[in-house]
């Protein structure tokens, strides 16, 4: 017995050795694993950082050419160059290549080796002429990232940030050109690219040219995510040179509202499913089932943004004392808005949607609870991270050209691809532009149609729905088709900005805060520019909104109890704060002067009433003692405080006060 007692001993310590360095180099693995990962985000940190410094160059030399968005693609080009052509790791003489047939790949596998059992995941399919290179297939792996990354990380502060800092005051103005060219315009185009894709694709299929699978409903989703307009780059040179306000409220409002869109779109064609065996043919209940689901998602998207926001965090940020520490007020503002997008999510409802509208009420109500410290932090803190997140999505879209391992190129698609988008884009713009036209006394001019027709950019939304599936070939050569798109319409339309306003003869230098300035016409007469004419059905929400809403969420406006009915004095004194008793009088309110085109307007300047009507033409009251109304007028107007009533709203209107006052007649002055 003594004899196998030893042997069994020995087996026991050569197990537990074996185990030890089984240990080992699972270490040894994990820890190499943690350095690739970490260089591979040295890399995108390195590409942003460059990029940067890139950009303070361009601003610095004052060059247009090129957007920082584009910038960065083509560092991301360089650099997925290099790791897919310049970078080879060695091959492991551990790798071993065994074949299962299995009928489906599974998401897990546990492998029995020697009694211990061992899991595997799946990491995406390999071609058999690349099972030779397994380790530099790791490597352009690690530095592809999941597309969920792209959905709950880098979408949402992109989002947000579009709706928190839109100018609401212009967007208001051109409310229903927005919403034609946003909804109306973004269904047409995807319709018009889908018929045209489809065309294309039966050519192919006659030729040969089909390796696979491609149906009508993969055409129609091909124009979902490229109708998705995202010029970033046009606007930031609008922003710069301060274009005429009325085409950049128009371009960034729809860029804002399409995006959802086409996300609730694109997701709607995907729900198209028709009964029987042939999940491609054309049904109309289906279709009917598709447009329910479009609006139902879109709806219900909208709703959970804005009830989610206004019934939290407006309450939490006015009736306690969290704005007494900005830290804890900023942490809980960034939580409450990101948290929006994923309960969106979760709830089977469209989270960009969510979380667009989640940044414009946030900016609209809980903006005004806010300290002063953490407006400034939130509007920085948004602003950074929208930045960092673009650039790193453009960056990694040039990276992808090079490291994703199943790109589908073919000529006579991307040919079609180009062609389609055009034709798609000029059929939103131009005959919109026509009917709009019909009932907007300011109307969209041709330079500016044709300005917008070339600002249609397709950015981070487009390849963000086009990378979140990319299993079929139809999926595949769409994907690689969108990157191209991308690439021409930031490089060549985003980098011939500069010279399209100059051949178009499109304003430059123009003040958006001024364009309800008194001007003096060729005949001498004052005259008030009425240029922007106020949607009725946004009066009647502005109404409603300052008179109850903004004093039930916010500080500001007229208390509830001069409001609301006497029979309801204690629930008005119990919703409206002591603040907004203070800041009575005051009008805290970015949008008040939407309705200053609304009717007549009257000016009261000492003993001087001013009225105007619709068209802009001044008429003034007598002033009492007989004086001169031009002179006290010019007075009045010239130097010190004026106040301006419009439908029992009164706005104090500061005038500069940099001069001292002229001498005024006391026989003259009379208090108001």
């Amino acid at each position: 017995h003594t004899p196998l007692l030893l042997k069994l001993q020995t087996l026991v310590v050569l197990l537990s050795e074996d185990s030890a360095m089984e240990n080992i180099v699972t270490e040894k693995k994990a820890e190499e694993s943690h350095r690739q990962d970490s260089a591979d985000l040295l890399i995108f940190i390195l590409l942003l950082t460059l990029t940067i410094l890139t950009i303070w160059l361009f601003k610095h030399r004052r060059f247009r050419f090129l957007h920082e968005t584009g910038l960065a693609m083509i560092y991301g080009l360089l650099v997925g160059v290099v790791l897919r052509y310049g970078i080879h790791v060695p091959r492991d003489i551990n790798n071993v290549t065994l074949s299962c047939h299995v009928n489906s790949s599974p998401a897990t596998l546990l492998v029995n080796v020697s009694g211990k059992f061992y899991e595997y995941t799946l990491k995406g399919e390999i071609s058999a002429n690349e099972v030779s290179d397994v380790q530099d297939n790791e490597m352009l792996r690690k530095v592809t990232f999941d597309p969920e990354v792209f959905f709950n990380i880098l979408l949402p502060p992109i989002i947000f940030h579009a709706g928190y800092s839109l100018k609401r005051r212009h967007f208001f103005r051109n409310m229903g050109s927005i919403l034609a060219f946003a909804f109306v315009g973004t269904v047409v185009s995807c319709f018009i690219i889908g018929l045209l894709m489809y065309g294309c694709v039966m050519l192919m299929k006659q030729i040969g040219q089909l390796g696979g699978d491609f149906f009508f409903t993969d055409c129609l989703f091909f124009g979902a995510i490229v109708s998705a307009t995202d010029p970033v780059t046009v606007l930031a040179i609008f922003n710069e040179l301060q274009v005429d306000f009325d085409l950049y409220a128009l371009l960034f409002g729809e860029s804002v509202l399409n995006d959802a869109v086409a996300v609730v779109l694109s997701s709607s064609i995907v729900a198209y499913q028709p009964e029987g065996d042939n999940s491609h043919t054309f049904e109309a209940m289906a279709v009917l089932k598709s447009f329910g689901i479009f609006l139902g998602v879109f709806s219900g998207s909208f709703a959970l943004g804005v009830a989610t926001v206004s019934l939290t965090c407006p309450h939490v940020t006015k009736f306690t004392k969290l704005r007494d520490f900005q830290l804890l007020e900023t942490a809980l503002f960034f939580l409450m808005s990101w948290s929006t997008f994923l309960l969106a999510e979760a709830c089977g409802f469209t989270g960009v949607v969510a979380v667009l509208f989640c940044g414009i009420t946030q900016a609209h109500y809980t903006y005004n609870n806010l300290s002063p410290e953490s407006q400034d932090r939130t509007k920085q803190l948004f602003e950074l991270l929208n930045f960092l997140a673009e650039n790193f999505i453009f960056s990694y879209m040039g990276l992808t050209l090079f490291t994703f391992q199943n790109h589908v190129f073919n000529p006579i698609f991307i040919v079609g691809a180009f062609l389609s988008v055009f034709l798609g884009r000029a059929a939103n713009i131009y005959p919109l532009s026509f009917l709009l036209n019909l009932g907007r006394r300011n109307k969209i001019s041709s330079n500016f149609q044709h300005m917008m027709m070339f600002a249609g950019l397709r950015g981070a939304m487009t390849f963000a729905l086009s990378i979140r599936d990319t299993a079929t070939y139809a999926r595949q050569m769409m994907f690689s088709t969108t990157l191209l798109v991308v690439f021409f319409t930031v490089w060549i339309c985003g980098g011939g900005t500069t010279q399209m306003l100059s051949c178009q003869h499109i304003r430059v230098g123009v003040d958006s805060d001024q364009d309800n300035s008194v001007s003096i016409g060729p005949d001498g007469i004052e005259r008030r520019s009425t240029k922007q004419e106020s949607a009725w059905l946004f009066r009647l929400w502005y109404n409603f909104d300052h008179n109850y809403l903004k004093p039930i969420l916010t500080h500001s406006g007229p208390p509830l109890t001069a409001t609301l009915p006497a029979c309801c004095g204690p629930l008005a004194r119990c919703l409206t704060s002591p603040q907004a008793y203070e800041n009575e009088g005051q009008l805290k309110d970015d949008d008040s002067d939407l309705i200053l085109n609304d009717g007549n307007i009257s000016l009261t300047y000492g003993d001087i009433t001013v009225s105007t009507d619709a068209t802009g033409t001044r008429t003034s009251g007598q002033p009492v003692g007989g004086i001169n109304s031009d002179e006290a007028l010019d007075r009045e107007l010239t130097f010190g405080d004026h106040e301006l009533v419009i439908r029992g709203t009164r706005l104090v209107l500061p005038m500069d006060d940099s001069e001292p006052p002229l001498p005024r007649d006391p026989r003259h002055h009379r208090e108001l």
